[in-house]
């Protein structure tokens, strides 16, 4: 007899600890794809569907939902809506994720006023800056509180995960007051490296960097065009390569 996750509250706590940190970022592509299919009407879908939808190898995704538990059934492949319930239990969706945002200037702005996140399980519960001109409006019908205000606010609403999008001296003094709230996962935009307790969970999302890491692909795909220009014997850059053997001529 297979023991319930929710009924091996230790087992499933091990298994989950186990999951390499890129299956756990499949696994949220993964619950995405699973909704749309739900939305759809269907009732199962194959790994190789769901490994394509998501553009993931299907024994890569195969070897991911194992982690939770998950394996199939031959010849029908996964039950959407069941999958769906152990993603959400893995990953946390079945319990309240309050949201707390630090710093509302421009991305911070942005940020507050994104509703997708409340219909993903995260809702922004509570917004905090220290700009007057910010502090005392309300943006999506929440009032911005003082940053002086994060420990008090965060306790009282619950908050579970912190978001940063502050200048980046400010950041970790920032941090700091999270965590002093009992805010144990953060997400930073702020261009920093925040110092944080061992059991403190830090995501930094640096899009400067990610605009870096596509221009090195824009670079590549550039030299990977020229290389096989030059090995069909067309010029590149004035001169002439004969065949594959990369002899060229002035």
């Amino acid at each position: 007899m297979t023991v319930p996750p929710e009924a091996d509250p230790e087992g499933t706590a091990v298994r989950l600890r186990s999951i390499p940190e890129a299956s756990v970022a499949r696994l949220a592509l993964y619950l995405r794809m699973l909704g749309e299919f739900s939305e759809q009407g269907a009732e199962t879908v194959s790994s190789d569907e769901l490994a394509a939808a998501t553009g993931v190898n299907p024994a890569k995704l195969r070897k991911d939902l194992s982690f939770i538990g998950s394996y199939g059934i031959r010849g029908v492949g996964y039950e959407v809506r069941p999958l769906l319930h152990q993603l959400e239990q893995a990953l946390g969706l079945n319990h309240r994720q309050a949201v707390a945002l630090v710093g509302v200037g421009n991305l911070g702005h942005a940020l507050a006023g994104y509703g997708g996140f409340g219909g993903r399980g995260f809702p922004v519960v509570a917004l905090f800056d220290v700009d007057p001109d910010l502090v005392g409006i309300h943006i999506n019908g929440i009032l911005v509180e003082h940053v002086r205000e994060i420990p008090l606010i965060s306790a009282e609403r619950g908050v579970t995960i912190g978001m940063i999008a502050t200048p980046g001296p400010a950041a970790q003094a920032v941090c700091d007051l999270l965590v002093s709230a009992g805010v144990q996962c953060i997400l930073n935009f702020a261009p920093v490296v925040l110092q944080v307790p061992g059991d403190v969970e830090v995501r930094k999302v640096d899009l400067a960097v990610e605009l870096q890491i596509l221009a090195f692909h824009v670079a590549r795909r550039h030299l990977d065009d020229a290389t096989a220009t030059a090995v069909n014997g067309h010029p590149v850059n004035g001169h002439r390569v004969n065949g594959a053997k990369g002899l060229s001529e002035s």
